[in-house]
């Protein structure tokens, strides 16, 4: 498997992970709340600042698949090691929150490792020359 194709899978996977979580505090936000880390949940009134985290989400997840169908692969690159600012940031909420270390990290400390990893990787792709691509035969 080559570099693109790896990073192009990393990226469009996390697309569709984060577009979920995103969809997920949308739709059932009290429910998806739980798995997040931190003991307590606005209730009421309070509860809306579910659903500014799953239009944080899905904004997110869109930014991921705009720039991978335009081809824009070192801007993706880019995006995503701003974007691995989100779920570090996580991390610190949770901890700071007194929820569980174990989920601050597993979930959100590996979620900003991977997607750090994949900007990474991103980043490291070397273009193909114009000329260059139209020359070589398609390989299959």
């Amino acid at each position: 498997m080559s570099l693109k194709h790896l990073t192009t899978a990393l990226a469009a996977t996390g697309a569709a992970f984060i577009l979920y979580v995103g969809l997920s505090y949308l739709l059932a936000p009290q429910a998806t709340a739980a798995d997040f880390g931190l003991p307590t949940w606005p209730q009421h009134d309070g509860a809306a600042f579910l659903a500014v985290k799953g239009v944080r989400d899905v904004a997110t997840g869109l930014v991921i698949l705009a720039l991978l169908l335009t081809g824009q692969r070192r801007a993706l690159g880019w995006a995503m090691a701003a974007i691995a600012f989100v779920p570090a940031g996580d991390m610190v909420i949770v901890l700071a929150g007194g929820g569980p270390a174990a989920q601050a990290y597993g979930v959100h400390g590996a979620t900003a490792l991977a997607v750090t990893l994949t900007a990474g990787l991103l980043l490291r792709e070397r273009p193909v020359p114009a000329g260059r691509a139209a020359a070589e035969p398609a390989r299959t």
